[in-house]
């Protein structure tokens, strides 16, 4: 029982740190009451947590593996925690901001780790289990986020989000100080600094133009200034990681085929399963009228089989190739995010539920595999990279998806409407202000409308990810990870 001590320190800071991504979106509402603030304004405490973790990983990926797996995983766990206790404790929405984006630091450095840790105290048929068991937190943790936040928000207070984190982060440092075998990382090479600065300038700027974008229009001359600044900050990125010795990501891992699809299905499937549930979750309190706890539930069923299937699929799909679980599982997301189109304007929540659990079925084939895939097809001495960079682009797949799908949400609703203020205002939780103005059918026709059209993106970028999985995808070549070590290398944190 001993030996499955780091698996459960590790799985647990996973579920932690994935949960905050959605937990915040079910309190929006208690937030914005008790801190007087926009909710709009508190879209950053989403965003600036994801983009802080997305910019981060890869930087805490190669530290990794120069410091030490376990010291740089713990070091995350004990920031994340101090930085939970400042969000419970903010009083304003300017701390809380900040507090969520240091909270993204600690992330970073736990998640840029997780695999890479289990890669090394696991093999074998253990190994499978190990990353099965990891995945199926991984795929439970994005879905469950809303149904814990609900249940948190409605029976204790919005604090106790935050909160929660600390009793959870001290027993995964106990368990990671007491079960994780200790060793030294490489001491060679150096961070980068320019490539961390400039990936995490050119994320900042690109997801903040997308945001400001379904504000003001693709024409308003900041928005477009903002996003060109972007595009030639994230050239600056490519030009710096290619002249260093020693970059944080190393863009030769690119010219494999396989790495490359990876990057793609792993951004793919957090944008196509993940990022169209904080609509759902508005549509279902604001339209709907259900309460925090009832709006989480709704995405139960697919927490449940994603879990479900990502925990058996560690087992029986010891033998199966990558490329058919991580390719026939993206292309189960598309097909589950095209059956969630069959909600219509009088539909209640209970019209999602087929799409959502095949949905769930994908993301519990493709997401535990994905990981382990990545560290196959990288060298050794770059495991910590291609972990890094593996969830890295998860990340980016759904900071980049949520604020398109914001703008997709209310120009749909607007066609409908006639009137794009009103649609701002309908998909920014005003349903209920708005029905003594405009017929309530007209408004719910016009809030599906737009759920329907990011439901079909999501099930265009899924479905055109797994075939280019299943395509490209192929065994790692000579000079991949190898796939079962036994023992600990040097490159092991203390």
């Amino acid at each position: 029982m001993r030996k499955w001590l780091p698996l459960l320190a590790v799985s647990l800071s996973t579920f932690m740190l994935l949960v905050d991504l959605t937990i915040v979106s079910i309190a929006a509402p208690d937030l914005a009451r008790e801190l007087h603030s926009s909710f709009a304004a508190l879209q950053w405490t989403v965003d600036l947590y994801v983009l802080v973790l997305a910019a981060l990983l890869m930087a805490a990926g190669s530290l990794s593996d120069r410091l030490g797996h376990r010291r740089v995983f713990v070091a995350g766990l004990v920031v994340f925690a101090a930085a939970s206790l400042a969000c419970g404790l903010a009083t304003g929405t300017g701390t809380l901001i900040a507090a969520r984006g240091v909270q993204g630091a600690g992330a970073a450095a736990m998640y840029a780790t997780n695999a890479a840790l289990l890669g090394v105290v696991y093999a074998g048929r253990d190994r499978s289990v190990a990353f099965g068991v990891w995945g199926a937190a991984n795929g439970a943790a994005a879905a469950a986020g809303p149904i814990l936040g609900g249940f948190l928000t409605e029976h204790v207070g919005w604090r106790s989000i935050f909160l929660v984190n600390l009793p959870v982060a001290v027993v995964a440092v106990v368990l990671a100080r007491v079960a994780m075998p200790g060793g030294r990382g490489s001491a060679a090479g150096r961070v980068d600094v320019p490539g961390v600065a400039t990936f995490t300038a050119a994320a900042t700027l690109g997801v903040y133009g997308l945001i400001r974008a379904g504000d003001t229009g693709w024409t308003d001359p900041l928005t477009v200034g903002v996003l060109a600044a972007g595009a030639v900050t994230a050239a600056g990125f490519l030009l710096v990681e290619r002249r260093r010795t020693d970059p944080m990501l190393d863009l030769a891992l690119f010219r494999r085929p396989s790495f490359a699809v990876l990057m793609f299905g792993a951004a793919a499937v957090t944008a196509a399963a993940f990022a169209n549930l904080v609509f759902v979750s508005l549509w279902a309190q604001s339209v709907l009228g259900l309460g925090a706890m009832a709006a989480g539930l709704i995405l139960a069923p697919m927490a449940v089989v994603a879990f479900v299937v990502a925990g058996l699929g560690g087992r029986l799909l010891h033998a199966v190739p990558p490329r058919h679980s991580i390719g026939w599982g993206l292309l189960l997301v598309a097909a589950g995010t095209a059956l969630c189109m069959l909600a219509g304007p009088g539909s209640g929540w209970a019209a999602l539920m087929p799409g959502l659990c095949v949905s769930g079925l994908g993301v519990g084939l493709c997401t535990p595999v994905l990981a382990s895939a990545a560290l196959a097809v990288a060298p050794p001495g770059r495991a910590g990279m291609a972990n890094g960079a593996s969830n890295t682009f998860r990340q980016l797949g759904y900071a980049l998806a949520l604020p398109v799908f914001a703008t997709v949400v209310t120009a749909r609703a607007g066609e409908v409407l006639g009137d794009a203020g009103t649609a701002r205002r309908l998909t920014g939780g005003g349903y209920q202000d708005l029905v003594g103005q405009v017929p309530a059918g007209v408004l719910r026709a016009a809030y599906v409308a737009g759920l329907d059209r990011i439901f079909l993106i999501s099930a265009v970028i899924a479905g055109v990810a797994g075939v280019a999985v299943l395509a490209l995808l192929r065994p790692p070549a000579v000079g991949g990870a190898e796939p079962d070590r036994t023992e600990a290398p040097s490159g092991v944190a203390a």
